[in-house]
């Protein structure tokens, strides 16, 4: 699973833009970074032999060699998106046959999404090196009896099911190697008479792992049973809106039958051994910030009892989040380092001082609007955060850190603690203006500002948590976790 994790690093471009040969570049120094990490579950074990990118970013593979033995690794990426989209990323409506592998006793089905994921990345090169081409040089050079692990997360692991057949039907130097295929958090690729064909080759393991709380490896077999998580107490349950999107998902596979390959291995089987204590509330948003968390390499590795992989860069915060060009800017964060980059929304920075791991000192570039702060590395790109905005010539962005209480019913007085709230700062519970709004603090910059506002009555038919939100300024603060409301039943 460690393999699998770092096949992520760097997967997001620089927002000011990178070629896909600088990308890959990136990606390799980052790579190599991870392998070399004494502390990381495969302890500085593998090499790194050869890695492309697709031009469109959505895949990606690399080879690795053990150092100590005659196994090599090829691991698989696959997309890198938001849970939803990757639901979404494969064609599962159209099933196409898998020829790929020339021909097994019957015709197998898979997916036209991934068997159009899988043809670039067995088409996908490195000055003209193709994956096969790569493994066959590796193997060249091999002791006889060599084993190859083919390997991958989420969708990376789906491809990792059609590459791993793939590979055992092609023709290689000097002795055949045996093959091993491992996925986690993997959607299914085809359906079952390709799961069958896929089981019945001959494997030194052949072994599928899925978190139990994970909706992704439910795709494309059993997502109907998402519309039962999360237990509750501590939640998030599924509500009205969660039912649709399920419902909406799962009518993308059609009249196929899917089924997964592979030796199930289920991790987490209860759900209160490892959550997200943040995403506990009954809405949309916490359900899919839930699945997110369930799904991430991060939570994959924890189960499996393994140390997490080199994290990227993350922005904390700015010292001036508003000014103009020229403004004297410190980024606060973590996973800073040499070679850092900094982007102010799609326009780099010129010479950013590191001072610390933690402390980056810029001025700002020319720009016009309010952009996020990003900080790149070898390890990847930061997200976008609140905290982490830029708004050339002001006023500086709203932003709420929090609400108290986060329940309750109409009539209730509530405390809502932040930053910039302006004279004329009007409050929204979901989409109902709280009708008593009182300022306490504007939390001018640098200083927290502080509202009391009076909780109006729920909209009928929606969603009983909702958003918080404060317009102020011409602003409207970003929606997140610590501006949940919850209305309790009448």
């Amino acid at each position: 699973m460690t393999l699998a994790a770092i096949a992520a690093t760097a997967a997001t471009p620089r927002p000011s833009g990178e070629t896909p040969a600088e990308q890959q570049n990136r990606i390799f120094l980052g790579i190599n970074q991870q392998l070399a990490a004494s502390s990381l579950a495969i302890g500085s074990e593998w090499s790194l032999q050869w890695l492309a990118l697709s031009p469109d970013n959505a895949n990606m593979a690399y080879l690795a060699a053990s150092r100590s033995a005659n196994v090599f690794a090829v691991v698989l990426r696959g997309t890198v998106a938001n849970v939803t989209d990757l639901l979404e990323d494969l064609d599962v409506g159209t099933v196409v046959p898998f020829a790929a592998v020339g021909s097994p006793p019957a015709p197998v089905s898979v997916s036209k999404g991934a068997m159009e994921a899988f043809s670039q990345v067995v088409t996908m090169s490195t000055a003209g090196i193709t994956l096969v081409q790569a493994l066959a040089d590796a193997l060249a050079g091999a002791a006889s009896n060599p084993t190859v692990h083919v390997i991958g997360h989420s969708l990376g692991g789906c491809i990792a099911t059609m590459v791993a057949p793939y590979l055992q039907t092609q023709t290689w130097p000097g002795t055949t190697p045996r093959f091993g295929l491992y996925t986690f958090a993997a959607p299914t690729a085809g359906g079952t008479d390709f799961a069958a064909y896929v089981d019945s080759l001959t494997w030194v393991a052949n072994e599928r792992y899925y978190n139990a709380w994970d909706l992704v490896p439910q795709a494309w077999t059993s997502l109907e049973d998402a519309k039962q998580w999360y237990p509750d107490p501590p939640g998030p349950a599924a509500n009205d809106d969660v039912d649709a999107v399920i419902t909406a998902i799962a009518a993308l596979r059609g009249p196929h039958g899917y089924a997964q390959p592979g030796n199930a291995n289920e991790l987490n089987s209860d759900y209160k051994n490892d959550y997200d204590p943040v995403m506990v509330k009954k809405s949309l948003q916490d359900f899919m910030g839930q699945v997110a968390y369930q799904h991430a390499n991060s939570t994959y590795l924890g189960l499996l009892g393994a140390p997490d992989v080199l994290p990227g860069p993350v922005v904390r915060a700015v010292t001036r989040n508003f000014g103009a060009a020229g403004s004297a800017v410190v980024i606060a964060g973590s996973g800073f380092g040499p070679g850092t980059a900094v982007d102010f929304g799609p326009v780099a920075c010129q010479d950013p001082v590191v001072s610390s791991d933690s402390s980056i000192s810029v001025f700002a570039p020319p720009g016009v609007g309010v952009v996020a702060v990003r900080v790149t590395t070898t390890l990847g790109t930061s997200p976008a955060v609140p905290f982490g905005q830029f708004a050339y010539g002001g006023p500086a962005p709203v932003m709420i850190t929090g609400i108290a209480p986060d329940k309750g019913r109409k009539g209730d007085p509530v405390t809502i603690t932040g930053f910039n709230f302006g004279s004329d700062a009007q409050v929204f519970f979901g989409d109902n203006p709280s009708p008593s709004v009182r300022i306490t603090h504007t939390g001018e910059p640098g200083t927290p500002g502080e509202i009391v506002a009076t909780v109006p009555a729920p909209t009928i038919g929606k969603p009983r948590t909702i958003d918080v939100t404060v317009l102020s300024n011409g602003y409207s603060s970003p929606t997140g976790p610590v501006d949940e409301f919850t209305y309790d039943a009448l």
